[in-house]
Order: structure tokens, then sequence, then C-alpha cells
């Protein structure tokens, strides 16, 4: 939707704060999600916000500066956007109902200025894809943000850790780094395939030390 004078007005008075992501890890709390813990940019405040795996797998491949060997719906959509000139200048966590966070992709085209909804997990995807700030509503971070020492940070991502010698302790290791996993795999055997044995190798030690995890 085009973004009126009136909706940019109203959304744009009210308070916004950027926002960083600090860490994302397996839920404790929620078996097969995903926790992406949001910090307030230069403060304590945090939003931690559950996801799904597919896109907790985006994030972190773009964190990572992985390059998949097939491309990522989130990688199309910013081919598909560049193609006909759409950038997006920034995500806004706009709204928090019933324990949901929903956010706005804000889109620029010839200077005009577009609106898009979006999951909140998506549109963190995208933003690091388009290198573009994320943003929340202070009164989203008032009502939902927490503070966290890095105690209480630590634990909230990792829960209550097993002993070193319990063998359930690999049910822990996430979806998206057995998805890393296979990626590095497949780029190995691509590098082998064009004989770039300097790039095979590095990949042959990532592998080796993510699965000694």
């Amino acid at each position: 939707m085009l973004v009126t004078s009136h909706t940019k007005l109203s959304l744009y008075s009210m308070k916004k704060l950027k926002m960083e992501i600090v860490a994302m890890s397996y839920s404790q709390s929620q078996s097969g999600a995903y926790a992406l813990i949001l910090g307030v940019e230069g403060m304590s405040r945090r939003l931690p916000i559950i996801i799904g795996g597919y896109e907790a797998q985006a994030i972190a491949i773009e964190l990572e500066k992985m390059k998949p060997a097939r491309p990522l719906t989130h990688d199309l959509f910013k081919k598909f956007a560049h193609q006909y000139g759409i950038n997006i200048v920034e995500v806004l966590i706009n709204k928090f109902e019933e324990g949901i966070f929903f956010s706005k992709l804000v889109c620029e085209k010839d200077g005009k200025i577009t609106e898009i909804d979006s999951r909140t997990s998506d549109a963190v995807a995208l933003a690091l894809r388009f290198g573009c700030p994320i943003y929340a509503l202070e009164s989203i971070i008032d009502e939902a943000g927490i503070t966290m020492d890095e105690n209480m940070e630590e634990e909230a991502l990792h829960g209550i850790q097993e002993e070193e010698d319990d063998p359930l302790s690999e049910e822990d290791i996430s979806a998206y780094e057995d998805y890393l996993l296979d990626e590095l795999e497949e780029m190995l055997k691509k590098a082998i395939q064009e004989e770039n044995y300097e790039e095979a190798s590095r990949l042959r030690d990532e592998i080796k030390k993510r699965k000694k995890k």
C-alpha cells in the first residue's frame, strides 16, 4: 500500500528506537522454534522473539555471510526488488498483540515511500540482506521489552546446560546448524570440482569444527 501523508505523520511521530541482533539460539521453551533476541542499541533492553526454523536459517546464513548452493526465498525477494528499482530503507516493528510482533517493510522507489506488512522474522532476514536498520516503536519496547544482564541473557539462550558426558546433549544442536553443515558440504563438493583446493581446505576445516560441536 502507498503511504499517505496522514499515515506517515501518525506513524513517524511516534518515537522509535534502533535495534540490533544480540543473539539467536534454539528455543528451550518451544520445540522446533528459535529465540531471536533484539537489543536496543546502546542499552540493556531486549526484545525476545520466537521465530520458526526456516526463518532462523535465513537469518543465520546471512549473519555468517555464507553463500548457499541453492538460493533462499529472501535472496530471491532482494533480487526481484532490485530488478524493479525497489529498496528497503528500514524495518519497523510497529505492533505487539497477543504475544506476537508485527512489522513493516519501509520501501522506497523513485522517491516514493511504501509500507508492506511483514512477519518480524522475515523482516529481520530482509533487513540483513538490504543492509537497512531495524527499529521498534518505543511503546513496544516499554510493553514487551525486558532488561537483561549477561548472565540472564546466557540463561535465556541456552537454558540449563546438560553435563558434557550426557549423550542427549546432541539433541540440542539447532536445525539451522544442520542446514549450514549441509550447505558447507555442497560448497566443498563444488570447490573440489572447480579445483579450488585452497577454498576446499578452508571448508573442510569449517565442517570438522561444526561436526565437533
